[in-house]
């Protein structure tokens, strides 16, 4: 009888969450909830599709985008398994064509699945370089990007920084060792086994695929059709749906393919260089949630946001899935988890925040004066919870209860504890930044900064004009005018458009021997301290 009450306590609470994109003419989301390996409620509101009325029904299907990262990863072990690699072989041993990196670094295909390679994001490197995620191009440029990239984030194993470079070579590592193409191995080992019958890879964007959603950004009171047009590979080329997510989900337990090790494997984190615990597993982020260990993964593409959250102590898992660009989908999986676990033992109460006048004197921007990483907090004006911004990414932050904040989601560490004019922020591999307050306003761009600076590793020129206007001349694309904004002395941020959020890479002026500004620093969110030598 308390399982009934307790079942229909969510079906409510689920209905509740829904009712914002049951309103006409919305794109929206589907939800639904695996308990021991069945799937005990599954619930959608919205339309598939704007333009034809299609409501989002139990077999639509979605890009599921990074949550295709586990599935790349279960390949690699397969192979594993069967003496056709080992985890500890150097990527470059089944990639030849891949370059040299930087001091001899020693790349091994566990680097890769933890994210702990150094090896910059291949979609960052295209944004720098003028391309966004709009523009048609192919595979060849991607790895064109990747091999011209020969300096790393940091030495291999020492830190965590999420690349979906190192799953598109992963994919490309099980394309050369079983002879086939990624989506074939998957289909074949792992989906047809399995029944995911609406489960598949596709690479190209333009491929019609049956019962596919269209995704939606919202835009202003309504909404516009998401473009995208890179190619996907091993980091996010999946389209599902919810009850095939169900049951890659109970193979988790049933063991049907890879038996229950497959899954433990999956789940084993391992320590970064200095001993402490990298967070991110084999293609799964093992984090705790109120007391509770979670594993899951993210997944966002332009109009589409997915969340797969396991709680493997409870057999229980939360799969939400949205062609709804504006919806948090990590938040309404973790609300729908707090509902499913209502009651039970050891499930912790939520952690209270920290006084609101602490959180109000933290709106402001900040700067690591070291580092040359700037960002922005503020208090979200409808729910009054703290937010931040960096790299023009803004994500919630949610207290910890020992009173720090932490960031709500995301395949990263961020933890702040708060001060007056200083702040603290812990990252991965236990990292600690100082960041200093500075003024919004009254700032000046560093003297001396008009010129075109080229950057090796991007096969790209930064040109900025007398008026301080950005213009990029990249590989594939010529794109600008972009601002530039003045932060403090020589440190400024370049404004880029973006398909999925605006973005800002923090840039730092390099002066020679003459004050002459020589070079610029710039980094992004998964792409650090790129070099640009003055050509003029």
């Amino acid at each position: 009888m308390r399982r009934d009450l307790a079942g229909l306590a969510l079906e409510r609470r689920v209905a509740a969450l829904m009712a914002p994109c049951a309103r006409p003419g919305s794109p929206g989301w589907t939800v639904g909830v695996v308990r021991d390996g069945a799937l005990v409620l599954h619930a959608h509101a919205g339309l598939a599709s704007l333009e034809h009325g299609v409501p989002i029904g139990p077999e639509t299907r979605f890009r599921i985008a990074s949550v295709t990262k586990q599935f790349t990863c279960a390949a690699i072990l397969l192979l594993a398994r069967e003496g056709r690699l080992s985890v500890e072989d150097e990527v470059r041993a089944h990639l030849p064509d891949l370059p040299a990196w930087e001091g001899g670094a020693r790349i091994t295909l566990d680097h890769l699945m933890r994210n702990c390679s150094g090896l910059r994001d291949m979609l960052e490197l295209m944004r720098m370089g003028g391309a966004d995620l709009s523009l048609p191009c192919r595979r060849e440029d991607l790895l064109a990007a990747i091999r011209r990239s020969t300096r790393l984030n940091f030495a291999p194993g020492t830190r965590f920084l999420y690349s979906n470079t190192n799953f598109l070579l992963l994919g490309l590592v099980v394309e050369r060792v079983a002879g086939e193409p990624l989506g074939a191995f998957l289909e074949r080992r792992i989906f047809a086994p399995l029944g995911m019958t609406r489960t598949r890879l596709t690479e190209s964007t333009a491929e019609p695929v049956p019962g596919l959603a269209t995704g939606y950004l919202p835009d202003g009171e309504g909404f516009l059709r998401a473009p995208h047009a890179f190619p996907l590979g091993g980091e996010g080329g999946l389209v599902s749906c919810v009850e095939d997510l169900a049951l890659w989900e109970r193979n988790f337990a049933a063991g049907v393919v890879g038996g229950t090790a497959l899954g433990e494997e999956l789940l084993r984190q391992a320590p970064f260089a200095n001993g402490r615990m990298n967070g991110y597993a084999r293609g799964l982020e093992a984090t705790r949630y109120r007391g509770l260990r979670t594993a899951g993964h993210g997944g966002l593409w332009p109009g589409f946001k997915t969340c797969f959250l396991r709680v493997p102590e409870r057999v229980l898992a939360v799969i939400a899935i949205a062609n709804h660009g504006g919806l948090d989908v990590h938040h309404l999986a973790h609300q729908v988890l707090d509902a499913a676990v209502e009651g039970e033992p050891g499930v912790h109460p939520l952690p209270a925040p920290p006084p609101r006048g602490t959180l109000e004197r933290l709106a402001g921007r900040w700067l690591d004066r070291e580092g040359g990483a700037t960002l922005d907090l503020w208090l979200d004006a409808a729910t009054g919870e703290p937010m931040a911004r960096m790299h023009g990414v803004p994500f919630a932050l949610a207290p910890t209860g020992d009173g720090r904040l932490a960031a709500r989601r995301g395949a990263f560490e961020f933890t702040l504890t708060p001060g007056e004019q200083a702040i603290e922020i812990e990252t991965d591999a236990g990292q600690v930044a100082t960041f200093h307050r500075v003024a919004a306003e009254g700032a000046a761009l560093p003297a001396g900064l008009p010129g075109r600076y080229a950057c090796a590793e991007l096969g790209a020129a930064w040109i900025i004009g007398p008026d301080h206007a950005l213009r990029i001349d990249g590989p594939l694309v010529k794109a600008g005018p972009c601002r530039l904004e003045p932060v403090e002395g020589e440190v400024f941020r370049a404004h880029l458009p973006g398909t999925l959020f605006p973005t800002w890479y923090d840039a730092r002026a390099r002066r020679d021997a003459a004050g002459r500004v020589a070079a610029l620093s710039v980094s992004g969110a998964r792409a650090r301290d790129l070099l640009f030598n003055r050509e003029d």
